[in-house]
């Protein structure tokens, strides 16, 4: 039986730096960011403000040199994307590109497809989203019929992918894709291929409207698109095993406890109005968890900077910060008996209305919460 362990961990001397760097750096291109679109945390989508960031350093941190990153240590790159999360900076351009598709592409990708595409990333260039998920497959992303036919010098994708946020606004989606359905397990025959979205004909993207009344998912559906031999990503036949690794980066990172964090600030700048036992109460236990949540994922960038697999313990991040997340909204509503504000009123009754809207998607993005629930259960033998 498997388990799972938060060894104590601690950012060393050199983060101090970067943090003081990140910062300075929010003070001179955010500084008159307003409270509403900072409560937006990491789905504000800003182009020109990715690409700041790229001259800035702040991309393909933990990149090879050689790829055009910085060489630097993985929390270096915790540290900065806790600033940038605390500050709400609308960072979802280069997110994903950066989080885990530059690192996808640098572990399993060709020198050709590392040198062409990974320098772009560090540059706040190139945006990515992700193609896992399927109309009809539910949480089960074995279950993908997305197929890549075999033609002359490439692939024919046909399919349709759902929930693919920013897919309207990025350059390339990374999708997984059948390339064997003769395959003996449902978990065989899959690759991953990158699709250039701006060049590639045969590709429809309909955004899907969340609650908040953004346009940040979408659904893209593919007709006889050709893709080059030369965007296989990794080995054919083995887009499963790829995926779990990629996934790793996705759900240990300080963005799985802070997508709510400005509504917490909001909440505390409120509550020291007017400062009450319940409310004391109620922001103190919201700083806990939050403290607590930091800690495990501290643990978690500890074991990815040591070249250990955090599967699971991430998994575990996950799960316990979404449900934080999620909470947040509704003990700010209960604490202080405030009606949301979605277009106008104050700093709090926006922020509420916002992370009111947008909490119920937390638990799909990253993987669902009855997926990560089964993952953990497996992880530690119960299934």
């Amino acid at each position: 039986m498997h388990s799972f362990r938060f060894e104590p961990a601690e950012l060393p001397p050199e983060t101090a730096a970067m943090r003081a760097e990140v910062r300075e750096f929010l003070n001179d291109n955010l500084a008159d960011y307003p409270s509403a679109m900072r409560a937006r945390s990491w789905a504000g989508y800003d182009a020109e403000f990715s690409e700041k960031m790229g001259q800035a350093g702040f991309l393909g941190l933990t990149y090879p040199k050689e790829y055009g990153g910085h060489g630097r240590t993985a929390f270096e790159r915790y540290v900065m994307l806790e600033e940038m999360l605390a500050a709400g900076a609308p960072v979802s351009a280069h997110w994903i590109a950066d989080r885990q598709s530059g690192p996808l592409i640098l572990n399993f990708g060709t020198e050709e497809l590392k040198q062409r595409i990974v320098p772009a990333i560090a540059r706040g260039e190139a945006f990515f989203c992700i193609g896992m998920s399927e109309p009809d497959s539910g949480s089960d992303l074995a279950s993908i019929r997305t197929r890549a036919t075999r033609t002359e010098g490439g692939w024919l994708i046909n399919g349709t992918k759902v929930w693919t946020s920013g897919a309207h606004l990025v350059h390339y989606m990374i999708a997984l894709v059948r390339t064997d359905p003769e395959a003996e397990r449902k978990h065989d025959g899959m690759s991953q291929i990158l699709i250039d979205l701006r060049n590639t004909d045969g590709i429809s993207i309909r955004p899907i409207k969340n609650l908040a009344g953004e346009e940040h998912f979408n659904e893209c559906v593919f007709e006889d698109a050709f893709v080059p031999d030369a965007n296989l990503v990794g080995v054919e036949g083995e887009g499963w095993s790829q995926v779990m690794a990629e996934l790793a980066f996705e759900r240990s990172g300080p963005e799985r406890y802070m997508s709510s964090y400005q509504l917490i600030f909001e909440m505390l700048n409120e509550v020291s109005k007017d400062t009450t036992a319940a409310g004391a109460t109620a922001v103190g236990r919201l700083v806990a968890h939050l403290a607590t949540l930091r800690s495990m994922s501290i643990s978690v960038a500890a074991k990815l900077q040591a070249g250990e697999d955090p599967a699971l313990d991430g998994s575990v991040v996950k799960e316990l910060g979404t449900l934080f997340e999620q909470s947040i909204p509704v003990i700010a509503h209960q604490t202080l008996e405030r009606e949301p504000s979605p277009d106008q009123g104050d700093d709090f009754g926006q922020a509420l209305a916002y992370t009111t809207q947008a909490a119920p998607s937390f638990s799909l993005r990253g993987g669902t919460r009855e997926i990560i629930r089964g993952i953990i259960a497996r992880g530690l033998g119960l299934r």
